[in-house]
């Protein structure tokens, strides 16, 4: 990529620093969208040995552009996102990824593609790995920073995300066990 091309598109991606999700980090700070991305992308590193088969290099670009739509956006919890809300993030999003040159625009509109149809293996494992980071992030902040919704959500979200891996139904489950813990704590 040409280098001015480059650092402005740096430049848009960095508003993800700032766009705040509504989950909280372990010191009680508000997370931001560019964290979710990077414990999600973690996540794929290091589960590469159980899905041989895989591309998790795929998994983990697919990772690292999925939110990019939230800088224009900002970010709505999946509790409260119509589908007004997501064909407003895609148009926006697909309007700047066509601004990028050729082969970025190509590469990414076909990842967006397959993260949509969730046919390939990979795709399947990108949306099982985003629903459990914010499971995992929930668990990990304090539980007074929890919405009421969330106490049975964290235990069952992305759950029929992982169906399909034996794997990923066990991360999900032991994810399930500390919600649980969590909560038993505070009561």
């Amino acid at each position: 990529m040409e280098a001015r091309k480059l650092i402005d598109t740096l430049v848009m991606a960095e508003k993800l620093k700032d766009t705040m999700r509504h989950c909280y980090t372990a010191n009680g700070r508000r997370e931001s969208v560019a964290e979710h991305c990077w414990l999600a992308g973690l996540m794929a590193y290091f589960m590469r040995d159980e899905f041989p088969d895989v591309d998790m290099d795929k998994v983990i670009r697919m990772i690292l552009i999925h939110d990019l739509g939230e800088c224009f956006t900002g970010d709505v919890p999946v509790f409260n996102k119509t589908e007004e809300h997501e064909e407003k993030e895609k148009k926006l999003l697909y309007g700047w990824v066509k601004t990028l040159p050729e082969d970025f625009s190509k590469e990414m509109m076909s990842l967006y593609e397959e993260m949509e149809k969730l046919e390939t293996k990979e795709a399947r494992i990108f949306k099982a790995i985003d629903g459990m980071e914010a499971v995992l992030q929930h668990n990990i902040s304090d539980i007074s920073t929890w919405l009421p919704n969330e106490y049975e959500l964290n235990q069952t979200y992305a759950m029929d995300k992982v169906e399909f891996s034996e794997y990923l139904k066990e991360v999900r489950e032991e994810l399930r066990k500390d919600t649980v813990k969590k909560i038993e704590v505070t009561l």
